[in-house]
């Protein structure tokens, strides 16, 4: 069994479109997708229909809950800069994607964590607002009840592979379409990869167990982070086109 996750797309169809060219390239069938899909400065529409014509097996985010939670007036600028894209297919397809799913009999699907769509799970907010992994006693508390081999999860764009004492595995794929950003919440801190690459991860269950393939994709990571510049987020251009950010504040979700 091999399975392709892919994580916090950010409505960089560019991105996605690479990331699911190797896919294919590694013959892959089975593609899960944890969430966060469209918002950010970038092309929601186009993301959106790529994603609905492959008809993954996919999850609500965060940020996806906000576009048919929230009004715009109550949303934040990458959510408010995605709405305006979209179509009423787009939001009915959000509205149809459930918050946690199991795929194969062996994969539990979240965001956040199993119970939260906004909390951080294989990492936290250390002192200074960087991230750093959580402690091991948070990591395996989130995973509680959670009876399948392999559980994967999104939301901080960080790539990393949790065993648990049992032998489970938390995996973040890391992030298809934004490899930096900043945040208010639940603290002021900062996320940087230090690269542009796309990024996913490939899932395959051995004689031994489960083996995780983290992925870097190079793709004209460029023409997105000039999109971000004409709309007038210098952080977010600086973190698609380095995996830095550059000014504090101008690249927060």
């Amino acid at each position: 069994m091999r399975i392709a996750a892919i994580a916090d797309i950010h409505g960089n169809d560019l991105a996605l479109e690479a990331v699911l060219a190797d896919i294919e390239a590694q013959a892959i069938a089975t593609v899960v997708n944890l969430g966060d899909h469209l918002s950010g400065a970038l092309n929601a529409a186009r993301t959106a229909d790529i994603l609905i014509a492959r008809n993954f097996a996919s999850i609500r985010g965060n940020h996806d809950r906000w576009l048919i939670e929230k009004r715009p007036a109550e949303m934040g600028e990458w959510d408010r800069t995605a709405r305006a894209q979209l179509a009423a297919r787009h939001f009915e397809w959000l509205a149809s994607l459930p918050e946690t799913r199991v795929v194969a009999d062996q994969l539990f699907l979240c965001h956040g964590t199993p119970h939260s769509d906004t909390t951080y799970w294989l990492d936290d907010i250390a002192p200074g607002g960087t991230m750093r992994i959580s402690a091991r006693e948070r990591i395996e508390a989130f995973a509680a009840g959670i009876d399948f081999p392999v559980i994967l999860c999104g939301h901080t764009h960080i790539a990393r592979c949790v065993t648990l004492a049992d032998g489970r595995l938390v995996v973040n794929p890391g992030s298809v379409g934004c490899p930096a950003y900043d945040d208010d919440e639940p603290v002021p801190h900062t996320v940087e990869t230090g690269s542009p690459h796309a990024r996913y991860a490939i899932l395959e269950k051995g004689p031994g167990g489960w083996n995780v393939d983290f992925r870097l994709v190079a793709y004209d990571h460029m023409a997105m982070s000039q999109l971000a510049a004409e709309r007038n987020m210098a952080s977010y251009a600086s973190a698609l086109r380095s995996g830095w950010l550059a000014h504090a504040g101008e690249g927060s979700r």
